[in-house]
């Protein structure tokens, strides 16, 4: 009878991460946009058409955008290592690993902020344990559990292979702090959790939900520092531009994600 679940099980986990990567594009930008020319095409009237064209240029500035970042990483600010405090376990999150093209099959990293913020709290001496999260995409299943590829760059780095470990292959955060979980018996462990400082909220809530004891450690920042300068000083900040839209989409969606999961 458990065989037989297995397969229906892993189905549902399938549409349920294709579910969650799909439905939010309708209310992100470029969704909202083109639901609104489709709109526009069909009852034939200009006012959707022009709110369209509004969106597309607010969203594709690097001033939202900006805003949008500083929003969703409100209050952390980037620390050194040693400024940390002292856990049962430093806790770094998957972060994603791009398949580059070739036979050798080697992947690459999307950014190792995280994966490098870790090794840094370790050498700090602020947790004896170094755990990772096994991401994986279920449609790219021949790629290892990201964990996997954390722990052998480790432990070239020099980190002793007792004090590593990866939780088996997940798809998303809720399913990240189950699995640490797991790996730390003790009631209340403390850990220091290492993510992204936009994505520092959900995964907080979501560990506290496991009756861990978050200490956050954000990377990654997107939002610029207020010491390099006023963004609304900067005339390339109001300037539509791709990558300032695709920084508006991925704040949005995180938005949608705490909304989802209740994690504010």
């Amino acid at each position: 009878e458990q065989a037989s679940s297995w397969p229906a099980t892993c189905l549902f986990g399938v549409v349920d991460f294709l579910l969650s990567k799909l439905l939010p594009l309708l209310l992100l930008p470029v969704g909202l946009v083109l639901l609104l020319l489709l709109l526009g095409l069909i009852r034939r009237r200009r006012w959707p058409v022009g709110i369209a064209f509004l969106l597309l240029w607010l969203f594709s500035t690097g001033l939202v955008s900006q805003m949008l970042w500083q929003g969703m990483e409100h209050p952390w600010q980037r620390r050194s290592a040693g400024d940390a405090p002292q856990a049962a376990a430093i806790v770094v999150l998957s972060g994603g690993r791009h398949a580059a093209p070739g036979a050798a099959r080697i992947s690459e990293w999307h950014d190792s902020d995280r994966f490098l913020a870790g090794i840094d709290l370790y050498r700090a001496g602020r947790a004896p344990r170094l755990l990772f999260t096994g991401g994986q995409n279920p449609f790219q299943a021949v790629l290892a559990p990201e964990g996997e590829f954390y722990r052998r760059e480790a432990m070239a780095l020099g980190v002793p292979v007792g004090a590593l470990e990866s939780t088996p292959p997940v798809r998303n955060t809720a399913e990240e702090a189950i699995a640490i979980r797991a790996l730390l018996p003790d009631a209340s462990p403390r850990v220091l959790l290492v993510t992204s400082a936009f994505h520092m909220h959900r995964a907080q809530r979501l560990f506290e939900r496991q009756g861990m004891k978050v200490l956050p450690f954000p990377v990654d920042f997107q939002a610029r520092g207020a010491w390099a300068g006023s963004i609304t000083h900067d005339p390339l900040m109001w300037m539509p531009r791709s990558k300032s839209l695709e920084d508006s989409s991925r704040a949005l969606r995180e938005l949608m994600g705490r909304v989802v999961h209740r994690s504010w």
